[in-house]
């Protein structure tokens, strides 16, 4: 994809299915027995939800300790019980499971709340649906790609450069809004821009 060809332009060798099997202090074992040299290696393997979940409560879990729910976010065991975000197994109808994005965790937090509320004066609970609005990758400084309306459109709309980039801080910002309301987050932004002139680009301890 965009973020692909961004990388390899940056110099990065992006290998895809690659099975690596051993890290060392030498580097990467692949499957197919290359070594990949490395000083500094990061090994991301996915999400997995903290081991006290496996057996909180009685409820029940999947093999990644995830908080299997029902379409409405409620705990199979437990209707009183809520889960969203991470920690939430969620079918949907077509079978799959939402995937585990802070899109997602916005929306499940919207219908977790309406849903709360329902229960609470006696209304329908209503199941909760992913909607996919694209993603953005952010490529530091160098370029920012991702897609947009999946979910309006047929296939997505492919944006990267400056436009991606606005639309990424406009999401950022939306994210802190929600979080801590306007006036922190234009403080916050103050102090960005402050630090911009009193930081050093590059800090060495």
């Amino acid at each position: 994809g965009a973020a692909h060809q961004e990388l390899v332009k940056l110099g990065v060798d992006v290998r895809t299915a690659t099975m690596i099997t051993e890290a060392t202090a030498d580097g990467l074992h692949t499957k197919d027995g290359e070594l990949i040299e490395a000083d500094l290696m990061v090994w991301a393997a996915g999400i997995k939800a903290p081991d006290f979940m496996k057996d909180i409560a009685g409820l029940e879990t999947n093999r990644i300790n995830q908080l299997v729910v029902k379409e409405t976010l409620q705990t199979t065991r437990d209707e009183n019980i809520f889960v969203i975000g991470d920690c939430a197994a969620c079918p949907q109808p077509d079978g799959k499971f939402v995937p585990p994005r802070a899109q997602s965790a916005h929306q499940m937090a919207t219908q977790a709340f309406k849903n709360i509320l329902a229960k609470m004066n006696g209304g329908e609970l209503k199941p909760y649906l992913y909607h996919d609005h694209g993603s953005l990758v952010s490529l530091s400084r160098f370029s920012t790609v991702g897609s947009l309306m999946g979910n309006l459109m047929r296939g997505s709309m492919m944006v990267e450069g400056y436009i991606a980039r606005l639309v990424y801080i406009s999401l950022y910002r939306m994210h802190q809004i929600a979080l801590h309301g306007y006036i922190k987050t234009g403080l916050i932004m103050l102090v960005g821009r402050i630090n911009r002139v009193l930081r050093p680009t590059l800090k060495l301890h």
